[in-house]
């Protein structure tokens, strides 16, 4: 396994050769071996052992165990202690998940502040077999059938190619000690069930079913593959990018395929819906009807369906502009106010005003039902709910309006329409001009 092991790194992880590495060590067989083959190989290593603090004096030894790994190979040792289960009861999670949460939070300490390439951990092929069928028991996409990324940003797993059986052969050939916790044992949790009671079985009816299994990943992942570079050019033809982080999906276009709901899901399932049924009704909807995820925002607008993040908002967020000053930021850009001697050309984004007719402050503030103003061109007033369904904005659109205004008067419907009451004439002496970048 140490020849194989070389091999493995020099061909798919050449990286690790000249890398600064932490290696994650819990004390266990997995670990101590990947800390063993890495000390071997004359890596440049840390040791980072977490405490959880779960097993009483199991959990302390196992600090003190690891802790003489490190001091015999005379590298650094880090170690932390956690209060694992009132982390999970404070966070809501399950003790494995909060103390999953934790440690790779403390990962990326240790990675910024001592100058760590990468982690590794020691994640070996039944652990990918066991996390393929925990995903495959609960429900998942062609993602959660690929296995355990080998190499996931900072994180890198070298051990993937070998077996458990494996890994404890070479430890008991070459006398290497490890510390067993007995949690592992105890099949109330979900893996340690398969690990105990349903892989072995597998096994015993095909002993090469682990050997079969990896070559089913990798026809997964070449599937996978296939299917993200069928997305990437579907993407590119129904997706428009938009201002403001939105993302406009063309329905007519997304309907030319054979059942858009699987392509829908290939689109949005990174942005956290799940609600597919939902989704695919939205086609046919009415112009307003909306979908949420934890993150984005699906909102139905004529032929296209728009998406964007949540963006927390406070609609009665107001700003003051006194005279004395020329800018502002405010959510939807930077506004700027400057005298000027003369007319230039003017766009969506810039207007003229006379100055003599405000009233100060100005406010700027977001548009409400019962707004009303005289857009600049027309004759007479109009609601802005009339003006913005005549311009055809969209919900999402009309949410991100903003108003300049003098008292009670609106002078601009910012970005889109300046108001006739402000308009500057052959009598105006001082010449405002409002821009926002």
């Amino acid at each position: 396994m140490k020849q194989k092991f070389k091999d493995h790194i020099k061909n798919r992880l050449p990286f690790l050769q000249k890398s600064k590495l932490l290696i994650a060590c819990s004390g266990g067989l997995d670990s101590i071996v990947l800390a063993y083959l890495c000390h071997v190989n004359n890596f440049e290593i840390g040791i980072a052992h977490c405490n959880f603090g779960l097993r009483g004096v199991e959990s302390d030894e196992d600090e003190n165990f690891v802790s003489t790994i490190a001091e015999k190979f005379q590298v650094p040792f880090f170690v932390t202690n956690f209060e694992t289960e009132k982390y999970g009861q404070d966070n809501k999670l399950s003790t494995q998940m909060a103390a999953r949460e934790l440690r790779y939070q403390w990962f990326e300490t240790l990675l910024s502040s001592h100058k760590y390439d990468y982690v590794l951990t020691a994640h070996h092929k039944d652990d990918n077999l066991e996390t393929f069928l925990i995903n495959l028991s609960r429900g998942t996409g062609i993602d959660g059938l690929t296995g355990i990324p080998e190499i996931n940003r900072n994180y890198v797993r070298p051990l993937l190619p070998f077996s458990r059986n494996q890994i404890m052969e070479f430890a008991t050939k070459n006398e290497i000690e490890w510390r067993e916790d007995s949690s592992n044992s105890d099949t109330k949790y979900l893996r340690n069930k398969l690990r105990h009671n349903v892989i072995p079985e597998l096994i015993s009816i095909n002993p090469s079913f682990l050997n079969n299994f990896e070559n089913t990943l990798d026809y997964l992942k070449h599937a996978q593959d296939f299917i993200r570079s069928q997305m990437y050019r579907i993407r590119k033809e129904v997706f428009e990018y938009g201002e403001l982080d939105t993302i406009k999906i063309a329905i007519h276009k997304l309907q030319k395929y054979d059942n858009p709901k699987k392509y829908l899901y290939f689109l949005l399932k990174e942005y956290g819906f799940t609600a597919w049924d939902d989704i695919i009704r939205m086609l046919n909807a009415q112009s307003g009807k909306q979908i949420f995820s934890s993150t984005h925002r699906l909102v139905k607008n004529r032929e296209y369906l728009l998406l964007c993040p949540i963006i927390e908002d406070v609609p009665d967020r107001v700003y003051h502009i006194p005279e004395e000053e020329n800018r502002i930021m405010i959510p939807s850009g930077m506004i700027h106010l400057k005298e000027v001697s003369e007319l230039c050309d003017t766009d969506l984004k810039t207007i003229f005003v006379d100055k003599e007719k405000l009233k100060y402050p100005l406010i700027v503030r977001k548009w409400k039902e019962g707004d009303y103003f005289y857009p600049l061109g027309m004759k007479g007033k109009k609601k802005l709910s009339k003006y913005f369904k005549d311009e055809k904005l969209s919900l999402l659109a009309k949410e991100r309006v903003w108003l300049l205004c003098s008292g009670e008067e609106i002078v601009w419907v910012i970005n889109y329409r300046a108001d006739n009451r402000f308009k500057i004439n052959p009598e105006t002496k001082q010449l405002l001009k409002v821009t926002i970048t």
